[in-house]
């Protein structure tokens, strides 16, 4: 079993994740989280049971397809989402009930609970507090996590909602679960206050010991304290410029902040000056396609991510008649920690960007254009419709060019993203960029599960998927491979890994140079993970030889193919 912590997530993109889980992958994932404000109907819930306006206390209220009434979902919670497969038969379902029952009874005897006084309370699934008291409200049985879960075709989904340190007046909004003479209850209200990076250390544990073996390796994902993150290095407090106290791992901006928090110290990097490995130096070769394709560039006054992020690549994708164009201007509004895209505040929208791109498109007889983007936040649609407009011109000016995007995560919007996959591009490329327990630190304003959410809601609408991860800002093999196996999980088709370099000394410092024999293991690995293509090595990048993934692609697997314009 995987199981993956991933911090805070919006109901809508959790659900279409699991979704894309459940019915993509055989692996059998645990998605531990926490939710904002929200109440979920089940399939035979009594909307009576919602007492007001969801609205009016700040939640948003949901149908889902899981067994049981109405609950809550909320800050202080933490949300459990076993996907297992066990197997045909309508037996399956109340067994799963019981191991989930199990699983947090379990956990809540860890985190210190007396083990008579927690348990199951007969007619009403669930963990309950004192289930044998004959008393009522405070004195009598309290439901202090609520089950609902959903089987089919063998695969569970939805899971449970244990009360760590919730704000319970939400409750008092519902009748929750259906169940008007029964409290809601939580740890800290039990005078238990424990961490929810507590409370998931003991659902992990609990759960290793109900279901076997976990890869958690990633459950690290957002510097809130899980699994000691707080305490820094390997247990090291973390020093701060201008704080009080000695010793621990020196930490005086924000970045170096954002990796100790994330496990990595900033001062055991390479220095930028480092000497780069043969394997990393790249000549320059300005030949005559180089220049003829700059000239283009420069006639139409385009911008392009070559240039832009200073790929390493650029002389040998330019010689061969390959670039990648950025649209919405080149003034992004995040700061990624690796990236040298210009970060100033941006400016309008240039609507003749669109033509521009496909006049290129045409001028240069591409075969196989790619096209990616600044993060614009400042945006309603993230950027969204620009996309559309692009794609529209270049297959109206060449239609027989294939188009590929690379794009940001639209700030989770699915209507935004939808404006993106309905313009239908031949391969869209999302890249995840890191491990879990680095995505703080390195693209402060991303996350990892909705990272994955656009790339499962992609490969939902048919398109191939692809995404990739950048190597040595201080990620552990066994992590790289359980992002592999994630992106893979939900159907993305085409992966590329390559290693990082330090654009200033206001960047990410390398944590390592990554062989190239690493990078030939990590391909094997991948491609045993039932990826289309792989492409691995030192100076991969998104668009690297994206012609030929897009030709394995055509082989019979669907494959992913970013950020690339390729002269026929």
């Amino acid at each position: 079993m995987r199981a993956r912590w991933l911090g805070r997530v919006p109901y809508a993109e959790a659900w279409d994740l699991q979704r894309a889980v459940a019915s993509r992958s055989e692996d059998d994932y645990l998605l531990l989280l926490e939710h904002g404000h929200v109440y979920t109907l089940g399939a035979h819930a009594d909307p009576t049971h919602v007492l007001v306006d969801p609205a009016s206390v700040g939640a948003d209220l949901v149908t889902v397809d899981r067994g049981g009434d109405v609950t809550y979902h909320g800050p202080g919670q933490l949300i459990g989402y076993p996907i297992r497969s066990v197997g045909p038969g309508p037996h399956h379902g109340p067994e799963h009930v019981r191991q989930v029952e199990d699983v947090v009874i379990g956990a809540l005897v860890g985190l210190g609970v007396p083990a008579e006084r927690v348990g199951r309370l007969a007619g009403y699934p669930g963990v309950w507090i004192d289930p044998s008291s004959t008393g009522s409200g405070v004195a009598g049985p309290r439901k202090v996590a609520a089950i609902g879960v959903r089987t089919a075709r063998g695969r569970t989904t939805h899971g449970f909602g244990l009360n760590v340190s919730t704000d319970l007046s939400m409750f008092g909004h519902i009748v929750p679960c259906g169940i008007a003479d029964r409290p809601v209850t939580s740890l800290a209200a039990e005078g238990l206050p424990v961490t929810m990076a507590e409370a998931v250390e003991a659902v992990l544990a609990s759960a290793r010991a109900v279901w076997g073996d976990l890869d958690d390796v990633a459950r690290v994902t957002d510097g809130a304290g899980i699994a000691g993150v707080r305490e820094g290095i390997a247990g090291v407090p973390v020093t701060v410029r201008g704080t009080r106290g000695a010793g621990g791992v020196a930490a005086a901006t924000s970045l170096e902040r954002r990796l100790v928090r994330s496990g990595v110290d900033p001062g055991a990097g390479l220095a930028i000056s480092a000497r780069k490995p043969e394997w990393l130096r790249v000549k320059a070769t300005m030949a005559d396609e180089f220049l003829g394709l700059q000239r283009d560039i420069r006639d139409l006054d385009l911008v392009t991510v070559c240039e832009e992020a200073g790929c390493p690549n650029i002389f040998e994708c330019w010689s061969d008649g390959t670039a990648t164009f950025m649209i919405n201007g080149s003034r992004c509004t995040r700061a990624c920690g690796f990236c040298q895209v210009d970060t100033r505040h941006p400016l309008p929208l240039d609507a003749s960007e669109p033509g521009r791109v496909a006049d290129a498109v045409g001028r240069m007889r591409l075969a196989h254009a790619v096209i990616t983007c600044v993060a614009r936040d400042d945006l309603s649609d993230g950027g969204a419709a620009a996309f559309a407009e692009t794609i529209a011109a270049v297959r109206q000016a060449s239609p027989g060019t294939a188009v590929e995007v690379l794009i940001s995560d639209v700030k989770g919007d699915r209507a935004s993203l939808g404006t993106i996959l309905d313009a239908r591009p031949d391969v869209l490329n999302h890249n995840i960029e890191t491990v879990a327990r680095l995505q703080r630190a390195v693209r402060p304003s991303a996350g990892y599960a909705r990272s994955l959410t656009v790339l499962a809601r992609s490969a939902d609408a048919g398109l191939t998927t692809k995404s990739g991860v950048i190597l040595g800002m201080g990620e552990r093999e066994d992590e790289v491979l359980a992002t592999m196996a994630d992106l893979r999980a939900v159907g993305v088709a085409i992966v590329t890994l390559g290693q990082y370099l330090r654009p200033s000394t206001r960047h990410l410092p390398v944590a390592r140079w990554w062989t190239p024999e690493e990078f030939d293991d990590l391909r094997l690995a991948g491609e045993a993970l039932g990826f289309a293509h792989v492409q691995a090595s030192p100076l991969t990048r998104s668009s690297y030889h994206a012609r030929e993934a897009a030709d394995a692609s055509t082989a019979g697997v669907p494959v992913p193919v970013a950020l690339t314009v390729t002269r026929s």
